[in-house]
């Protein structure tokens, strides 16, 4: 089942009403504060000879994927969280909607690349989960756990952000004179690019965001700077683990 026969059609978030309409929007700050790091994350040589082709599918990208899929569980788990603590169901659609893409067209693009790189089940049962894997998954779950929106949104705009952010990195290299062309012919390596890419993606990682934007400003018109603090650790944790 290939992913793009799925349509993501995003509902739009009111937007949060501001006097200063060119006003740094709270995603932003957050962005800002993450500093480099979040340019080292867009722009890693993972990614690029991912686009390239040219990555060590037996070792690099056979172990990027094994330990990828043991969070895709705990993304889950909080986005689902995110769906039950929205307050409408205007809020609610689009965040049910990339579920059934990470739940359908993910799920299985994982399991395809699994046969395709002769990923056993044993070794699936076997290999030990990475101290990055086990501090994502326990992040993961702890934002779900926290009952603070904006903790739960904090981590998954992240992952989101900057997935985006190498999808769209890869794709405009390519559009440049002389740029390095994106390889096509494997789809464990090019579908990956896809999934992360694109009007629909980004649609996504927009709703994400905005709902972000709307419970900061909330926080900063409550003076709940405590959580704003927490909000933030969340965030630049993310940043740091990815």
């Amino acid at each position: 089942l290939h992913f793009r026969k799925y349509i993501f059609v995003p509902i739009i978030i009111p937007e949060t009403k501001t006097k200063n309409l060119s006003m740094t929007t709270y995603t932003e700050e957050l962005r800002a504060k993450a500093g480099d790091q979040w340019n080292r994350i867009v722009h890693h040589k993972f990614t690029k000879e991912l686009a390239a082709g040219t990555i060590d599918k037996p070792t690099v990208l056979k172990r990027y994927l094994m330990q990828d899929y043991r969070f895709v569980d705990s993304c889950v788990v909080l986005l689902a969280s995110i769906v039950a603590k929205v307050p409408t169901l205007e809020d609610r659609i689009p965040g049910c909607q990339w579920l059934a893409v990470a739940t359908g067209p993910e799920n299985t693009y994982f399991e395809r690349s699994f046969e395709v790189l002769g990923v056993t089940a044993e070794e699936r049962s076997n290999t030990p989960d990475a101290d990055v894997t086990v501090k994502f998954c326990k992040l993961m779950i702890g934002a779900a756990k926290s009952g603070n929106l904006e903790e739960m949104l904090a981590v998954l705009v992240v992952c989101e952000w900057t997935y985006m952010g190498w999808g769209q990195a890869v794709l405009s290299a390519e559009q440049k004179e002389g740029g390095p062309k994106v390889a096509r012919e494997n789809f464990e390596t090019f579908e990956w690019i896809e999934l992360h890419s694109g009007p629909g993606f980004e649609s996504f990682v927009d709703y994400l965001r905005k709902l972000l934007d709307r419970e900061g400003e909330k926080l900063k018109a409550g003076s709940c700077q405590e959580r704003l603090e927490a909000c933030e650790r969340r965030f630049l944790e993310t940043v740091e683990l990815e």
